[in-house]
């Protein structure tokens, strides 16, 4: 079961990293519901074994890309993000260690496999997995794009993922020059 978490968790890893872009040094957040990974209410059966599973097979593929990994930690750490200090050199640190059901077992792996792990409040990432419905969209820069993978199931958890793309600014502008043309 374990071996085919980490498979279906590479597959849509890989789809999201090709979809969205993403290139050496852009960030990927994924929040992951090990409960609904494993067929449970989000919350209610937090599976430390699965949560590694889907951790793997997500970090093998964007080690390989040099893409950074942020996990997003459960409500009842404020859906704080754990990534590796090298991701956020510049923010503000807080002082939290996840714990699988304080955190949640994904951010819990993520911790304890980064090699320099750190909390933050929020990042703005450049794409994201949101596994068994944590709703991720607050850790994603403006303007978010639904991406609808084929790998859209790890488990028994449904995948929603978006890739963000730039403001589009110039209003009036913008508008003007559409009507010169």
């Amino acid at each position: 079961m374990y071996e085919e978490l980490k498979e279906q968790a590479h597959l849509a890893a890989r789809e999201i990293c090709e979809t969205a872009g993403l290139k050496k040094g852009q960030i990927l957040v994924v929040g992951c519901s090990s409960s609904e990974v494993c067929g449970e209410r989000i919350g209610k059966g937090s599976n430390l074994e699965a949560a590694e599973a889907v951790f793997e097979g997500i970090y093998e593929e964007v080690t390989q890309r040099g893409i950074f990994l942020a996990a997003q930690c459960c409500e009842h750490l404020n859906r704080a993000i754990i990534t590796e200090r090298a991701a956020v050199p510049f923010a503000e640190i807080v002082n939290v260690v996840p714990q699988p059901k304080a955190g949640g077992s994904f951010a819990t792996t993520a911790y304890r496999r980064f090699s320099d792990p750190v909390a933050v409040e929020e990042i703005k990432a450049d794409a994201g997995l949101d596994i068994g419905n944590t709703l991720i969209g607050m850790h994603l820069k403006k303007v978010a794009v639904p991406v609808r993978l084929e790998n859209h199931r790890i488990g028994s958890a449904h995948v929603n993922a978006a890739r963000v793309r730039p403001k589009f600014i110039g209003g009036v502008r913008a508008v003007y020059d559409q009507e010169m043309l």
